[in-house]
């Protein structure tokens, strides 16, 4: 009987737990959005990207596809390989998120803003801006 109920203890505790680290506030959105501007892998940062998407670009806007906005960072990323990025500031509303990273890249330190939405329950970018980092 003690076995039992230590068992249940501990299943009601794991699955609280559980639960706590999937929510959606304590799920991160941008862990693995960063990982893949970090490696400069565009097509697995895709599987990120809306349908329809801003990209800016070192101050070149553009209002693209999915596809289009893959092409404009594979370039971006054969003309700066990608060492690392980090996230400095998130902020969040409702169903969108916000993040300020910096993307160290073919020896230059460049500010990345993105924004994603929760579209259906998954959250799709809907903007990228890249632009290189103030000196400090």
């Amino acid at each position: 009987m003690k076995a039992a109920l230590k068992i249940l203890l501990i299943g009601a505790a794991l699955f609280f737990w559980g639960r706590a680290g999937a929510s959606s506030d304590g799920y991160d959105v941008f862990n693995p959005i960063v990982k893949y501007f970090g490696q400069g892998n565009v097509d697995k940062l895709s599987a990120w990207f809306a349908d329809n998407l801003e990209v800016s670009i070192l101050s070149t806007n553009n209002d693209c596809s999915k596809n289009q906005a893959k092409q404009i960072l594979k370039t971006f990323f054969s003309n700066h390989n990608p060492r690392s990025m980090d996230i400095i500031h998130t902020a969040s509303k409702a169903n969108s998120k916000y993040a300020l990273g910096e993307l160290n890249a073919g020896g230059e330190v460049f500010r990345v803003t993105l924004f994603v939405s929760n579209c259906n329950g998954e959250y799709k970018i809907q903007q990228i801006k890249i632009d290189q980092a103030q000196i400090r």
